[in-house]
């Protein structure tokens, strides 16, 4: 690395002044070069010296006043005062805060600007009309300057003002007033702001003027970008013999007016007259043939990745070492994306993107709902999201009670009264009544998070300093809300957000060791042997916006005030100077284009790559393709444990299978062993889709309530009696909703919207059924409904060349009896379906194979060799009732080779067992393994999809 700029100052301190430099302040824009010139005077006097006193800027112009500095909140609280009694002086009614706070912060950063500028304020809020007075008023500007002034006010005629200028015109003749008045209420409390300090020191107004006379030398280090204050004041203390000025500047940009780089020096050189104490500015950069390495993302938080490779390569603990955020939200992804290294963090790490805002925002977002309107009952979401949170500290067996609860009763929304759980912040659903209380309330929280971190073994020092922060934040809204109107629990919220949005806290580590993490703007006067430089896109670095001001462009030109190309200026600086000291440069940029990145590098990057000798070597992130291979699947050996507890299970202790577990099997053998050997269960859930296994739970439910009283009766009963049953049919599905959610519901107004949606669709599917039985038959008699456990059913399987036996078993839909038009007498076994079955199959032969073509029709099947083998009653015909297309298909399972009844229906019963006793031993056979069928329909509310999808990363399970 060339010789730091922070040492080449420290040499010529040395060689200036000798060893006592107890008279000399040094002043840099930011705390962080103080460390780094310590450690060079250091090493440049070899030996204890008298020490210089050292200042920011700011810390040093504050030695001009005793006043204490206004916080920005209470300067929008004095601001709001006056405005309204403005206002009303004006005849106009007052503003709301909610109404001037969108303004407000617009009016501060003006006057702001406007001091740091020295602009004469009754100057540039003057309401002109006419070219005359321009030309009166404003006589000793240019030319050009005076020019601008024209042509905003031509632009701004008077003649044909909308009501928006007019408020607009308003409001700056108000200004002028507004600022003498908020400059005297600052005053009369004993307080300033740096930019009436900045001011007062220009105009001779400040207490302590004369302050900097105090110190023989004022030695300004590294100043760039300087405001018209600050420009003066320099000039007037250099004239005075009093002040240095150490500008870091390179020859490159400096003499080339095209280069934005060197605008503000150049300024600060040639026209404030101000001397580098260094010297000519040498040309580091032209003489400079390195390599830059350039590296394309394959997206944002993806830059943080690559420089983990990135540093695994090139970082090196002799050297030093600086990550430059030129986007600042890439922070966290970073942290999280570090190898192990020591960072220390100038940034700092913000509230926004902590756990501790998490926890704050959604207390927020609850109170608009529970306390602004008035809500009781919260969604589930909210309620899962607390549980969750780490701050919370929700015990394990109440937050799987309340997950279980949730998912047990489908609770979209939870009454507040029925959240019964311990956790550190017990008061986060308690509403509040009075909007006045809010604050307290969130304050309150504050504390209780305070409490329940240093209860903890491990103080998070990060986690406290963000707490006591906003704590403070907050007590200072407090202060400012007591002087005004009630306000709206929602304004409030919203004012909360922004004002504790910009609370970070710094993590400290050591700023000479290890790497150093900032943004651009912190990395001045630092220089170090590699940079890493993250979020380099167009449009972010410079950035393409600016602060919002009531102060148009034109005006901006004509008093010299800052512009987006004064922005661009600063931006291209910070950059280049890395180029000037750095030997390896890492820039970083999203490739990808999407709703946030043009996907091109910074225009500075392409302006060095094209006017010097620098190598860039470009880089491009490829992410690899991964193809999954079928020789990784998961593959289920039967043998060892998996064996024995199969055998154990189904053999030993005969547990049950049932059609659902065959027709599982024969859609994937892996499913079934998911299932039903290693006993992996759905996980409990709460989902706001429709869900079809409880419509049909209920409308079963149902319909067996409804054939109940007909249940055991010797004699036909006429299917027209079922039309009595269709002005009952409602109350049942409500009941039967109630009880399939463990709520008590009574009537319509007691279910939740998608409750509604099932009351309709089941009460429909209903009366389908019955409308089906009273147009097609003439009589039914019921012989059994919905009983499991009569039809239990030993089967006789061959397993390893032994007879064993195995248990079917099946849960009934119904079984009758019923009269057609014509006289015949049919038994039947009904089966109800929901979802998206058919009666209707191509071949047979699909039909009793893997992968089943019809389930519903293996599974009728089923139930039908099971009841007819209990019972003794032959010819029973397998019926399903499926409501989307009963009208249509009937319910008789038809074919190719003809419809499921009589002669035809017996010959595959006989097949049906066959392939049923196939399908168990194959189950049985040690020497064929459980794996997933490739051709098998995977559908997506199946759970277990992420085994299938995850079969490349496994070879073997065990149980």
């Amino acid at each position: 690395m060339q010789t730091a700029f922070l040492k080449l100052v420290a040499t010529d301190i040395k060689q200036r002044f000798g060893n006592d430099l107890s008279e000399i302040a040094i002043v840099f824009n930011n705390k962080r070069p103080i460390t780094y010139l310590k450690k060079h005077l250091a090493e440049v006097y070899g030996q204890a010296i008298w020490s210089p006193h050292f200042f920011t800027i700011q810390e040093f112009f504050k030695l001009s006043t005793n006043a204490t500095e206004a916080s920005p909140l209470a300067q929008f609280f004095h601001l709001f005062k006056i405005h309204n009694n403005l206002l009303v002086a004006e005849g106009k009614q007052p503003e709301t805060l909610e109404e001037f706070y969108p303004i407000a912060e617009i009016i501060l950063n003006d006057f702001s600007q406007l001091d740091y500028d020295l602009v004469p304020i009754e100057q540039i809020y003057l309401e002109l009309y006419d070219n005359t007075k321009i030309d009166i008023a404003f006589q000793h500007l240019t030319q050009e300057q005076q020019g601008f002034i024209r042509q905003f006010w031509q632009s701004f005629s008077i003649a044909g003002h909308s009501g928006v200028q007019e408020r607009f015109l308003a409001l700056w003749k108000r200004l002028p007033v507004l600022y003498d008045r908020f400059k005297a209420a600052l005053k009369s409390e004993g307080q300033t702001n740096y930019p009436t300090i900045y001011r007062d020191l220009v105009e001779g107004k400040a207490p302590n003027q004369h302050f900097a006379s105090s110190f023989q030398h004022i030695l300004f280090v590294g100043f760039n970008a300087l405001n018209k204050a600050e420009a003066k004041l320099f000039r007037q203390w250099q004239d005075e013999e009093r002040a240095l000025f150490y500008f870091d500047a390179d020859a490159y940009y400096l003499e080339d007016n095209m280069q934005e780089a060197g605008l503000f020096i150049r300024r600060n050189i040639f026209q404030t007259g101000l001397i580098n104490a260094l010297g000519e500015s040498p040309n580091m950069i032209g003489n400079r043939k390195s390599t830059v390495n350039l590296y394309a993302s394959t997206g944002k938080i993806s830059q943080t990745k690559l420089l983990y490779d990135v540093l695994e390569q090139h970082n090196k603990a002799e050297q030093t070492s600086a990550i430059l955020l030129a986007d600042e939200n890439l922070l966290v992804p970073l942290l999280q994306s570090l190898p192990e290294v020591s960072p220390n963090i100038t940034t700092g790490y913000p509230l926004t993107q902590s756990p501790i805002y998490g926890i704050l925002d959604l207390w927020m977002e609850v109170h608009l709902e529970i306390s602004q309107f008035k809500k009781r009952k919260i969604s589930y979401q909210v309620v899962e999201t607390f549980i969750s949170h780490p701050l919370t500290m929700v015990p394990l067996k109440d937050k799987l009670q309340v997950q279980k609860e949730i998912a047990d009763k489908q609770l979209f929304e939870i009454a507040l009264a029925e959240l019964h759980f311990k956790s550190s912040l017990p008061q986060f659903f308690v509403p509040i009544e009075n909007p006045a209380h809010l604050i307290p309330s969130l304050i309150k929280l504050v504390e209780d998070l305070l409490h329940s971190i240093s209860s903890q073994e491990r103080i998070r020092q990060i986690d406290n300093n963000l707490l006591i922060e906003t704590k403070k934040t907050l007590n200072q809204l407090l202060l400012g809300f007591e002087t005004v109107a009630p306000l709206s629990i929602s304004f409030q919220i919203g004012l909360i957000k922004k004002a504790i949005s910009p609370i970070n806290s710094a993590i400290e580590g050591d700023p000479l060791q290890g790497v150093q993490i900032m943004g651009l703007l912190e990395s001045r006067c630092l220089n170090f042997d590699n940079v890493y430089i993250l979020g380099a896109n167009e449009g972010i670095l410079p950035k393409t916006s600016n602060s919002p001001t009531f102060i148009p462009n034109s005006l901006r030109n004509a008093y010299g005030l800052p512009l987006m190309e004064n922005q661009d200026a600063l931006s291209a600086y910070l950059f280049y100077r890395h180029f000037q000291y750095s030997e390896g440069i890492h820039i970083f940029y999203n490739g990808l284009v999407d709703e946030s990145s043009t996907g091109e590098e910074s225009r500075f990057i392409k302006q060095l790559e094209f006017e010097s000798n620098f190598k860039f070597e470009r880089k491009i992130q490829q992410q690899p393709i991964q193809f999954a291979d079928k020789a990784t699947e998961i593959v289920i050996e039967k043998r060892d444990g998996i064996w024995e507890k199969m055998y154990q299970d189904f053999i030993v202790n005969q547990k049950r299978i049932s059609a659902t577990a065959i027709t599982t099997y024969l859609q994937s053998p892996l499913q079934f062993f998911l299932k039903h050997i290693a006993n992996i269960k759905e996980p409990p859930s709460i989902s706001q889709e429709f869900e079809m296994n409880k419509l049909g739970t209920v409308i079963h439910n149902v319909m067996e309530k409804i054939f109940e009283p007909f249940k055991g009766q010797q004699d036909f009963t006429p299917t027209a009696i079922l039309q009595k049953q269709f002005n009952q049919v409602e109350a049942h599905v409500i009941r039967e909703i109630g009880i399939q959610y463990q709520v008590e519901l009574n009537i319509p107004n007691d279910l939740n919207s998608l409750q509604r949606i099932m009351l309709k669709i089941a009460s429909e599917y209903v009366k389908m059924y019955l409308e089906y039985d009273i147009n097609n038959y003439k009589a039914f008699r019921i012989i059994e409904l919905e009983n499991d456990s009569d039809y239990i059913l030993p089967f006789p399987i061959q397993i390893n060349g032994r007879e064993q036996q195995v248990t079917l078993y099946g849960i009934i839909d119904r079984v009758d009896e019923v009269l057609t038009h014509d006289e015949r007498i049919i038994s039947r076994i009904v089966d109800y379906k929901t979802g998206g079955d058919s009666v209707i199959f191509k071949e047979i032969d699909q039909v009793f194979a893997p992968n089943t073509e019809n389930k519903a029709m293996v599974q009728t099947l089923f139930y039908a060799y099971v009841f007819e083998q209990k019972t003794g009653r032959k010819q029973l015909e397998p019926h399903l009732y499926v409501a989307r297309k009963m009208r249509e298909e009937g319910t008789l399972f038809t074919g190719k080779e003809g419809i499921l009844t009589n002669e035809f229906l017996a010959f595959q019963k006989e097949n049906f067992v066959k392939f049923l006793r196939d399908t168990l031993e194959e189950i049985f056979n040690p020497e064929i393994p459980f794996r997933h069928n490739p051709d098998a329909m995977i559908y997506p509310s199946d759970p277990y999809t992420l085994f299938y999808r995850e079969a490349s990363k496994w070879s073997e399970v065990t149980v």
